[in-house]
C-alpha cells in the first residue's frame, strides 16, 4: 500500500466562519430540523436572545420583540446597544465581545464571545443593527461573509440592537420553527427574569413569581400535595413540591438564566442537599430514594464566569461560584438546610404531608424489593441473550451510560419492521428495541406492573430510568409503527405507558413519532416518496405520464435499502407533546379510561371534521 504522504500542503488554517461551517456541532450541539428542542436552530435563537437578557440583567431594557416568520427570524432588544464601532467585529470576530470585561457582565449566560458569531456562520442571511447615542449603523451577511457595511445614520428609534437571520437550508435541511418549544424556551427567560416582557408574534409572556410560576405552569393544582416552597436568596431560588401522582423526581435548572436540561453540579447539589435537610428535621435517616420520590423541584443559581460542559451550555461543570466564594456544593447546601428547614418549622401541616409521602414510598419500595429484584435479573439475562435490544455501539464499547444528543432507540412492534430497522440503522448512534404483540393499557395500574410486565421491564431497562431520567441512554425515543389501526392503537398503549409512569420523559422532549412514507411513486428517471395524500397527487403530476404507485402497508414491506432514507438525514420525527390545557390524569382518563360514550362522540365528531375536509 502506498505511503500517504504528509507534508507542509496537508496544514490547513481555516478562518473563523470556514471552522463554524465544517464543525457546528462543536457550536450548537446537532443541527436536526426543528423536531427536537434542543436541534441546532433553537440554540441559534437562544445565542442571540442571550444577549438581549444579559442587558435586562444590567437594568437596560425590559421589553423584546421576536418575530418568526417561516424561515426568518427577528430578535430585538431595547439595551443599551452594540458600540457602533464593533458592530461588525462582535458578530463576525473571534474573541470579541463585551463579555471578557467582567465588571460589565458579571454572571453573564455566555463568555467565550462565540454565540452570534455562530448564528452569523450559520445563516444564509444575517443582519445586525445597533441604535445608541441617536445613530444608527448596521451590517449584512451572508454565510458568514460581510456583504453590506453601513454607513452611520442619524436616528430618532429607540437604542437596542435588533438581529434579523435565516438558517442555511444547506445545513439544516427541511427545518421549521415549532412554536411550542419556542414558547417553552421564552417562558423560563421570564420566570428567570420577572419584570421581563417577551412579546413573541403578538403574544406577550411575562412573570412575577419566578421558578412558583415555572412549577405552577408545569402541573394543576390537583396534583400538587401542598403548595409551592418558594424559597429566594441572593444568587439562588429554588421552588419545590411533591406530586401526587408522578411516580419519579423531576428538576429544572438554570444557571445565569441558561436552562441547564441535563444537569451538572448545581443540580446534584439541590438534590443532596433537599435530602440531607428533610433528613435532620425528621430526625431519621430515610433512604434517599425514599425523600426524593415524587419530587418536582427548580433552581436558578448566579455563579461568576460559569464552566459548562459544551458550547450549548446544557450541563454545568463548575464547583466554584466565583473566586473567594464557596462552592456550588456548600453554597446550596446551606441555602436549603437554612431556608428549607426554617420553612418546615414554620408549617407544619406541609411538614406533615411531605413526612406521609416518604413514608407511604419507603413502604411502597419494601413491597417492590423482591419483585425489583427479579426484574433485574430478568432484564440482564434478556440482554445477554440480545433478544429484545439491538443496541447502539456507543453504548456496547462505552462503560458509560451518559446521555449522548446523537442517540436515538426506535421501538417497533414485530420481526418484519425491527428487522427492517435494524439492518438499516446507523450502528453507531441508533438502537433498536422490538416488542411482542400489543402493549398492555397501563392506566390507572400501579408502577408494580412495570416490573411484572416483560415488555415494559425490559424496556424501562433499555432506557435505563427504573429510578429517575438522569441516565437516560438514549436521548432520542422514537415510536416505529405502521400507519394502521394497530400501529395506532400501539402508539396510544406506549404513550399512555411513558405519560402513567415517566411523564418527564415527554415533558423534556425525548418522546417522538416516526413519519414513514405512506406511497412511493417513481418512473424510471425518479423515485419520490410520500408521506400524505397531498404529497402522492403532487408527485403523480410532476412525473407523469403514468408513473408506478406502491401503496405501503406497513414497516415490514419497506426495504432496508430504501428504509435507510427515512431513518437517516431526512427523518421526519413528530414530536409527543402535552397540551397544557389538560392535566395527564385528565388525559388519560378520556382516551384510555372507561368512559366510552364520551370517547366514541369525540371520534364521531372529529371524523365528521376530517370528511368535510376531504370533500372540500
Amino acid at each position: 500500500m502506498a505511503e500517504t504522504q504528509y507534508t507542509e500542503e496537508n496544514i490547513r488554517s481555516l478562518d473563523w466562519k470556514e471552522h463554524i461551517r465544517m464543525r457546528p456541532g462543536m457550536y450548537i450541539g446537532k443541527l436536526g430540523d426543528g423536531s427536537s428542542p434542543d436541534d441546532g436552530i433553537y440554540i441559534l435563537l437562544k445565542e442571540v436572545l442571550d444577549n438581549c437578557i444579559d442587558e435586562f440583567v444590567m437594568g437596560a431594557g425590559k421589553t423584546i420583540e421576536i418575530r418568526i416568520k417561516e424561515k426568518e427570524v427577528k430578535v430585538r432588544d431595547y439595551g443599551r446597544g452594540i458600540p457602533l464601532g464593533k458592530v461588525v467585529d462582535v458578530v463576525s470576530k473571534m474573541n470579541t465581545g463585551g463579555k471578557y470585561d467582567t465588571r460589565a457582565f458579571k454572571k453573564s449566560v455566555g463568555l467565550n464571545g462565540v454565540g452570534t458569531k455562530a448564528v452569523n456562520a450559520l445563516s444564509a442571511a444575517f443582519t445586525v443593527e445597533s441604535i445608541r447615542d441617536g445613530k444608527r449603523k448596521s451590517a449584512y451577511f451572508e454565510l458568514g461573509d460581510l456583504k453590506n457595511d453601513g454607513e452611520l445614520e442619524e436616528t430618532t428609534s429607540r437604542r437596542g440592537t435588533k438581529v434579523v437571520f435565516v438558517p442555511d437550508e444547506t445545513i439544516f435541511k427541511n427545518y421549521k420553527y415549532r412554536k411550542e418549544y419556542v414558547e417553552k424556551m421564552l417562558r423560563n427567560y421570564v420566570y428567570l427574569n420577572p419584570g421581563l416582557t417577551i412579546d413573541f408574534n403578538g403574544e406577550k409572556f411575562y412573570s412575577e413569581n419566578g421558578l412558583k410560576d415555572l412549577l405552577e405552569d408545569n402541573m394543576s393544582k390537583e396534583d400538587m400535595l401542598y403548595p409551592i416552597i418558594h424559597l429566594k436568596g441572593e444568587d439562588i431560588e429554588i421552588a419545590i413540591t411533591h406530586s401526587k401522582t408522578q411516580y419519579s423526581e423531576e428538576y429544572h435548572s438554570f444557571v445565569n438564566g441558561q436552562n441547564t436540561t441535563q444537569g451538572g453540579t448545581h443540580q446534584g447539589a439541590f438534590r443532596e442537599a433537599l435530602v440531607k435537610t428533610i433528613r435532620d428535621f425528621y430526625g431519621k435517616n430515610y433512604d434517599a430514594s425514599d425523600v426524593r420520590k415524587s419530587i418536582v423541584g427548580a433552581i436558578s443559581i448566579k455563579v461568576m464566569e460559569p464552566v459548562f460542559e459544551s458550547q450549548t451550555k446544557t450541563k454545568l461543570g463548575s464547583t466554584e461560584m466565583g473566586e473567594g466564594l464557596p462552592t456550588v456544593r456548600t453554597y446550596i447546601n446551606d441555602f436549603v438546610k437554612t431556608h428549607l428547614d426554617n420553612f418546615l418549622h414554620k408549617n407544619t401541616d406541609v411538614a406533615e404531608k411531605i413526612q406521609k409521602k416518604i413514608i407511604q414510598a419507603e413502604r411502597e419500595r419494601k413491597e417492590l424489593s423482591g419483585i425489583r429484584k427479579l426484574a433485574r435479573d430478568r432484564a440482564k439475562k434478556a440482554s445477554l441473550h440480545n433478544k429484545k435490544l439491538r443496541d447502539c455501539r456507543i453504548h456496547l464499547n462505552s462503560s458509560k451510560n451518559d446521555r449522548i444528543l446523537e442517540t436515538t432507540l426506535f421501538i417497533t412492534e414485530g420481526d418484519s419492521a425491527s428487522g427492517s430497522i435494524t439492518k438499516s440503522r446507523d450502528v453507531n448512534t441508533q438502537a433498536v428495541f422490538s416488542l411482542k404483540g400489543k402493549p398492555l393499557n397501563s392506566y390507572g395500574l400501579s408502577k408494580k406492573i412495570v416490573y411484572e410486565n416483560e415488555e415494559f421491564n425490559l424496556l424501562q431497562a433499555a432506557l435505563n430510568i427504573e429510578d429517575s431520567i438522569e441516565d437516560l441512554r438514549y436521548n432520542n425515543i422514537v415510536i416505529a409503527t405502521d400507519a394502521d389501526v394497530d400501529g395506532m392503537h400501539i402508539r396510544l398503549l406506549l404513550i399512555t405507558f411513558f405519560l402513567q409512569f415517566f411523564p418527564e420523559l415527554i415533558k423534556e422532549g425525548h418522546l417522538y413519532i416516526l413519519q414513514t412514507p405512506l406511497f412511493r411513486v417513481r418512473n424510471k428517471k425518479e423515485t419520490i416518496y410520500c408521506y400524505s395524500e397531498e404529497e402522492r397527487l403532487a408527485a403523480i403530476e410532476k412525473l407523469k405520464p403514468k408513473p408506478e404507485i406502491t401503496r405501503f402497508k406497513g414497516l415490514g414491506e419497506i426495504s432496508p435499502d430504501e428504509f435507510v432514507h427515512f431513518i437517516g438525514a431526512d427523518i421526519r420525527l413528530d414530536p409527543v407533546m402535552l397540551d397544557k390545557a389538560m392535566s395527564i390524569e385528565e388525559l388519560l382518563k378520556f382516551y384510555m379510561g372507561k368512559n366510552t360514550p364520551d370517547r366514541q362522540e369525540f371520534i364521531i365528531n372529529n371524523l365528521k371534521v376530517e370528511l368535510d375536509k376531504v370533500e372540500e
